[in-house]
């Protein structure tokens, strides 16, 4: 095992563990491999996951949770909010005694990660960002986002059953993308201060929400990042838009764990 991974060796488990107002749901792999810890996409779910977790396959140990309000979890009066993401993200990790994982976020996680990771930088093995956590700011597209979730109302509860929106009202959701927003236009002191290395899977085109262009425009940001910090890098840029690259491109989010596991590619692949 590489060196740095410290972790509790658990049976492999699945429940709710209960914080403030709510109970998150969790699932542990459990096992004695490097731990690997992913956190969803704005409104997503835990399954979303279960791509990358085949192609890593056996020889890490993978937790997966939902956020409140999301897929399995509990409603919270704290749904919208960053930073009750940020802490429940050192709940979940206490409750499974784990500590030193490596960090894999997509989207929404991905600064998630980052946060936390400059809270605690010595409980953090490394951070995977698929296509999130960018320094852009898009404080003009405010009136955008209010206007798209009152349009969506009344079809969050079907979205919710597809782990497209959460369990929280229309306001908040708008809440939670306009305040993700913020997080991304303030990221780069949160750079300046990561001391583990990070790795960026970087998608192509738009997404829901924003064109090409825009979403371009965003993930060259990263640029001066990449420039100054050594320890930040992108490790691809796949084919595949921001919606679909758990889908399409897991691999590629598999192979840069594997990059920064220090595992080669065989030690995690499931046989086909």
């Amino acid at each position: 095992m590489h060196a740095e991974w410290v972790t509790n060796f658990s049976s492999p488990w699945t429940g709710m563990v209960p914080i403030d107002d709510t109970a998150l749901a969790v699932t542990d792999t459990g096992g004695p491999g490097p731990c690997v810890v992913y956190l969803n996409g704005q409104f997503a779910s835990q399954r979303y996951w279960r791509r990358v977790i085949a192609e890593l396959g056996s020889g890490y140990r993978h937790v997966t949770y939902d956020m409140r309000a999301r897929g399995r979890s509990m409603r919270s009066a704290e749904a919208a909010s960053f930073e009750a993401h940020v802490g429940d993200l050192g709940t979940v990790l206490a409750a499974r005694g784990v500590d030193r994982p490596l960090l894999v976020g997509w989207s929404y996680g991905a600064p998630v990660a980052l946060h936390w990771a400059s809270r605690n930088p010595d409980h953090v093995a490394g951070v995977v960002s698929v296509d999130g956590a960018y320094p852009y700011d898009f404080a003009y597209a405010e009136e955008r986002i209010r206007r798209l979730w009152r349009r969506s109302r009344w079809l969050l509860p079907m979205l919710s059953t597809m782990g497209m929106a959460g369990k929280m009202s229309a306001e908040q959701h708008a809440q939670s993308n306009i305040e993700l927003n913020e997080i991304y236009a303030a990221l780069d002191p949160v750079f300046d201060s990561v001391t583990c290395p990070v790795r960026y899977v970087v998608a192509t085109g738009g997404n829901l929400g924003g064109d090409r262009d825009e979403m371009e425009s965003m993930r060259a940001s990263l640029t001066p990042v990449l420039a100054r910090n050594p320890d930040i890098k992108v490790s691809a840029k796949v084919a595949s838009n921001h919606g679909n690259m758990l889908r399409k491109d897991f691999r590629a989010v598999a192979d840069a764990v594997r990059e920064l596991a220090g595992t080669p590619r065989s030690r995690g692949r499931q046989s086909r």
